[in-house]
């Protein structure tokens, strides 16, 4: 299948920081034990995962872009098992590690977190050369710390860096270096951080609304002497303070599921933005709809899950732009979760009302959203020679900037069949237009068990009409921009 709307190489990131091992213990929970009143949990399974910097590095490699990791490890079993879970995911760059490393196992019932278990008390040695060549050599670093000494032991090659730098804090770590892009505490930390800035005291003074986090960040801004500070808000998105009136991003969408790293994935999304060369304000937004993504496709469970087929003998899919590679990923994490995934198509030739009424309702019928645009050849085909009015490039960007879209993929044959063999979306959605025209796509979607759905349509909204009344028009006098 031939795919346009080519995007650039991601630019590579090291991840600097603690790595755990964490292992989950999931089941059910419907009745006490006779001797305690705690929830008997049965039918466990077991899986492990990469943790803490670890985590951060697997979720940005997911991106697409080549990753180093440098971290503390040792010669204790956990360490081994980690070392075999990264196998060629990242690039691990170690350094010494005192004791064994930390490992994490949470049981739960359900989605739902029962207790957790931590054990090891290792912590970061010493730097070595390759490690710090590493630092310097890097276009673009986040600082992934748990409070474990490896960005402490690092901290000078961190402090010269003249790489695009993000600091994830812990309230167990030292204070960003000086200079940073981007600090990603969360209003906790925040708060914790800022009271002890403040009057050496430590402890959070309950629950942080938003007045509460601008104040901390714009004082965590001030006093680390850092370019920002966006705290985290959950699902309420992230506060972005520079040290003045600070920006709200929201959340894209509400996103039910274990909230387990999405500080991870937010503070990986940032970095990555940044080394590629974003600004802030555009890096904090995709940071915000990327850890919405996280939690509605099954959170740091499904960093372990395997791509998930419905077939088993059939093919993997092998997209060729990297706009429509992230979305068959898309599709393939949200299945792996258990979740719904919802996909919508058109050629979306200068956005308007109808076309946001749609993808919105389209969205609240699942997990997650994938928009299927045709490309150029495909709109000429189907329209004329006049048309697209928009280039698929600038298209594709304006709708995955639409705060209910989770992807977005190109295809270029006159329907979207060959596309949705790839993603076998759950549901597949049109607009209440279609209702008496047969479509072409439903015995696809139905074959492994879709659903097609109509949907509600705003009335007298066309590109067709807005194309037409633009040139009926008169045209307006320039002013000196042209």
């Amino acid at each position: 299948m031939t795919r346009t709307g080519t995007t650039a190489p991601r630019t590579p990131l090291v991840v600097v920081g603690d790595a755990l091992l964490d292992h989950d213990l999931c089941g059910h929970a419907e009745r006490l034990a006779p001797d305690a009143p705690v929830p008997v949990v049965h039918d466990t399974r077991r899986s492990s995962r990469p943790g803490g910097a670890a985590l951060a590095a697997c979720l940005a490699a997911a991106d697409g872009r080549p990753v180093t990791l440098v971290t503390a490890l040792g010669t204790d079993p956990a360490s081994a098992a980690l070392r075999e879970l990264l196998t060629g995911r990242v690039t691990l760059v170690e350094i010494p590690l005192a004791g064994s490393l930390s490992s994490k196992t949470r049981v739960l019932a359900g989605d739902r977190p029962l207790l957790r278990l931590d054990d090891g008390e290792g912590r970061a040695r010493e730097a070595t050369g390759e490690a710090q060549a590493a630092i310097t050599a890097a276009r673009g670093v986040l600082v992934a710390d748990y409070g474990r000494g490896t960005a402490d032991v690092l901290r000078d090659a961190l402090c010269r860096t003249a790489a695009a730098l993000v600091w994830d804090p812990h309230v167990r770590g030292g204070a960003p270096a000086p200079g940073a892009r981007l600090v990603t505490p969360s209003a906790q930390e925040a708060r914790v951080l800022a009271r002890r800035l403040a009057d050496g005291e430590g402890e959070p003074d309950g629950p942080a609304g938003l007045r509460t986090a601008a104040r901390d960040a714009r004082d965590l801004v001030r006093a680390w002497r850092v370019q920002a500070v966006a705290v985290t808000l959950g699902e309420r998105g992230a506060l972005l303070s520079r040290g003045e009136t600070p920006l709200l991003v929201p959340t894209p969408a509400a996103a039910a599921g274990d909230p387990c790293g999405a500080g991870d994935r937010f503070a990986a999304a940032a970095a990555g933005l940044l080394a590629d060369g974003a600004f802030t304000e555009t890096a904090v937004q995709g940071a915000v709809h990327a850890a919405t993504r996280y939690v509605a496709e099954g959170g740091a469970r499904a960093v372990a899950a395997p791509a998930h087929r419905d077939h088993p003998g059939e093919p993997e899919p092998a997209p060729s732009d990297d706009s429509t590679a992230d979305a068959v990923r898309t599709a393939a994490r949200v299945r792996a979760a258990g979740r719904t995934v919802v996909a919508a198509g058109g050629c979306f030739d200068l956005l308007h009302a109808g076309h946001v009424a749609l993808l919105q309702a389209a969205r609240r019928a699942g997990d997650c959203l994938i928009v299927c645009v045709n490309s150029d050849g495909s709109v000429r085909r189907r329209k004329g020679d006049g048309r697209p009015l928009v280039p698929v490039a600038d298209r594709v960007r304006v709708l995955r900037a639409l705060e209910c879209v989770d992807a977005v993929a190109v295809f270029d044959e006159d329907t979207p069949e060959r596309l949705l063999a790839d993603l076998r979306p759950h549901i597949w959605t049109k607009g209440g237009d279609y209702a008496r025209t047969p479509l072409p796509e439903q015995s696809l979607v139905e074959s492994w068990g879709g659903q097609v759905l109509l949907l509600p349509y705003l009335d007298g909204r066309s590109t067709t009409g807005l194309a037409r009344r633009a040139a009926l028009s008169p045209a307006a006098p320039r002013g000196p921009g042209g």
